[in-house]
């Protein structure tokens, strides 16, 4: 009797576990996501800030009509970053105030038709040189006593702030050295016959003495031997590599004569 029960139970416990399993849902297997691949971020082409003076027609100026910066450097700098494969954008500022800035770093590199010199070159570096320039004495057309720099001794001389103009005219004997925030100001005084001189440099000279060519005049030789360099930041080598690498370019297929004949020979 008990074997006979024990049987039974045995029996349909059994049957209500296959019950129990026939029940339960038979599990589901979710494919996984497809993988879509993330393209990496690519990091944003560096621009560089190019300080430049807009104020030294025909090198650089603010076109009237367009309100665009244009000239001889713009020109030369927008050939050179598409030879060494950089882009850059142009801060218009005040030469004194560019000075400043580049020994502190706060732009990557000027251009504004600047005297490479052994003091400048202590605050920033220089590209390699790209055009000859030296300084030049412009006077009014009815000065008749001034023939070279020799004879500014004792004369009253205008000349932008900062510039090699000015450091060259403060070595000159008595001389009055009137200083202006931009040098056509200085030319304006001359053309009034405020001063009685301007010394500047000679391709920007011949820029003003050339619009104003019934009043002004240049006198005697470059008394000066200069050149011309793109001023970079102490510490962006980078930036100095590619310019010296697309001056060399530009030079190479004779672009600087084109400039030339384009904003130098058009000036005089």
């Amino acid at each position: 009797m008990k074997t006979t029960s024990l049987g039974k139970f045995v029996f349909i416990l059994m049957a209500a576990v296959l019950v129990l399993g026939a029940c339960t849902p038979a599990a589901v297997s979710t494919p996984a996501a497809p993988v879509v691949p993330v393209e990496p971020t690519a990091a944003p082409a560096t621009v560089y800030r190019i300080a430049s003076d807009a104020t030294w027609p025909p090198f650089e100026s603010v076109n009237e009509s367009t309100k665009a910066i244009e000239g001889f450097d713009i020109d030369l700098l927008t050939a050179v970053a598409a030879e060494a494969g950089f882009k850059f954008e142009i801060v218009n500022v005040g030469f004194d105030a560019l000075l400043t800035g580049m020994a502190q770093c706060q732009y990557d590199g000027a251009i504004s038709a600047m005297t490479i010199t052994e003091e400048r070159q202590k605050a920033f570096n220089f590209s390699d040189p790209y055009l000859a320039a030296g300084q030049v004495v412009s006077i009014n057309k009815e000065t008749t006593d001034i023939k070279s720099v020799s004879d500014l001794v004792g004369k009253k001389i205008g000349v932008q702030i900062g510039t090699t103009g000015a450091i060259e005219s403060g070595k000159i004997k008595d001389a009055v050295v009137k200083t202006y925030d931009t040098l056509d100001l200085a030319f304006q005084d001359l053309i009034n016959k405020q001063v009685d001189a301007v010394v500047a440099d000679y391709p920007t000279a011949i820029s003003f003495v050339g619009v104003n060519s019934d009043k002004l005049m240049t006198t005697g030789d470059v008394f000066t031997s200069e050149d011309y360099g793109i001023a970079v930041c102490k510490t962006n080598t980078e930036l100095l590599g590619l310019l010296n690498k697309g001056l060399a370019a530009v030079k190479a297929k004779g672009l600087i004569p084109e400039l030339e004949k384009k904003w130098l020979a058009a000036a005089q």
